[in-house]
């Protein structure tokens, strides 16, 4: 029995170990919602992900959204995940964000926690608000990335976005 109780607590001091390690080496994503002053304010639908050199999306890392009938205002999303992987939307989305600044983390892998291969991806950011407007901005990185920095000045419905792929 006590040597049960040794291994069982060997493999949870293993398991807490490996969630360190990969919390410390995700990817953090800053994402600013800008306020915008307006008479009649809706919080935007918000989502992020990553494609790959065939702009095929690999991986969602985050859906914010109010309700599933204005998800088609984010245009690229809709056209690359939405209408296709209701699952994948439904389990990854949430609610709609204030104006403010908001860290998402990425552990590297895509949507079937398989860790992305070495090559060209593309993080991207789209942003669409009722009476408002929409923004989509994009930007290429290579993996594996040893630190590299991804920074994308503020337009339209999206603040400033900054990244530090791991």
């Amino acid at each position: 029995m006590k040597l049960a109780v040794t291994a069982l607590l060997a493999c949870f001091t293993a398991a807490a170990l490996c969630s360190t390690r990969v919390s410390a080496t995700a990817s953090e994503i800053s994402l600013q919602l800008p306020v915008i002053e307006t008479s009649q304010y809706h919080r935007p639908y918000v989502a992020v992900w990553v494609e790959d050199a065939q702009q095929q999306p690999v991986k969602l890392i985050a859906l914010w959204v109010e309700k599933p009938d204005w998800l088609k205002d984010l245009r690229r999303f809709w056209r690359k995940i939405g209408r296709s992987d209701t699952a994948l939307v439904d389990a990854v989305s949430g609610a709609t964000q204030k104006p403010g600044t908001y860290k998402l983390y990425w552990d590297g892998k895509d949507n079937q926690a398989q860790p992305l291969a070495a090559g060209q991806y593309t993080l991207l950011v789209e942003a669409a608000r009722e009476q408002g407007g929409r923004s989509l901005v994009k930007q290429a990185f290579t993996l594996p990335a040893q630190g590299a920095v991804i920074d994308i000045a503020a337009q339209g419905e999206l603040g400033h976005i900054s990244a530090q792929i791991r």
